[in-house]
């Protein structure tokens, strides 16, 4: 394939999913290395911020994903009737916040860490998607395990776990200082990234209004 049949075919797929599409399934379907989609997707996502389209292309952890673009936030939002997404409740962040310092973990070590009853709490994520169960523990009774999602990543503006701030005593999973310091770490990226959050955009989800 030419490189921009390569860009073509990547918009087209990325806009019609409106969900992450792993790189992996791109490079299956085009019948390409890896390489050739990764540059086309740094031409395209550069092609898109240059002109100042109404789209960007963002990174999620090794996936793709077009999304609105953030100055335009409000216009889209107004135009479409669309409340800003609620902040997060303090015990969401709390919850969120050891999940994703933490993953996988299971909800019994995240009650050990916060001394209540998180069942509430892990089922709301999870509806939000904010969360996902990814297998379960190998020990008695075999608990779920839970990790952060796309969602998570795109919420709080990161491409990757890696952005996340590096925490004090981080290897001590039961500091409360850690866990403090996780929690002011993400309300600070959600409260930053809440007036320009980017929002993803489907062809079939738009047919079927």
């Amino acid at each position: 394939m030419e490189s921009y049949d390569i860009e073509g075919a990547i918009e087209g797929i990325l806009f019609v999913s409106g969900e992450p599409v792993r790189i992996s399934r791109i490079v299956d379907v085009l019948g390409v290395d890896e390489t050739a989609v990764e540059d086309a997707a740094r031409r395209l996502g550069d092609k898109l911020s240059f002109e100042r389209r109404g789209m960007r292309l963002v990174r999620l952890d090794g996936a793709l994903q077009l999304c609105s673009s953030p100055e335009y936030a409000d216009y889209i939002r107004r135009a479409l009737e669309k409340r800003k997404p609620p902040q997060l409740s303090p015990p969401a962040l709390e919850v969120l916040a050891i999940v994703a310092y933490f993953q996988p973990v299971t909800k019994a070590y995240i009650e050990q860490i916060r001394g209540v009853d998180s069942s509430y709490t892990v089922g709301l994520l999870a509806e939000r998607g904010f969360i996902e169960s990814c297998g379960r523990l190998a020990v008695p009774g075999r608990p779920m395990l839970y990790r952060t999602t796309y969602v998570f990543l795109r919420t709080f503006g990161m491409a990757s776990l890696n952005e996340l701030p590096i925490l004090p005593q981080v290897e001590d999973t039961g500091s409360k200082e850690s866990i403090q310091t996780a929690i002011l770490a993400l309300k600070s990226r959600e409260e930053s990234n809440r007036e320009t959050e980017a929002a993803p955009g489907s062809a079939l989800e738009r047919e079927e209004e």
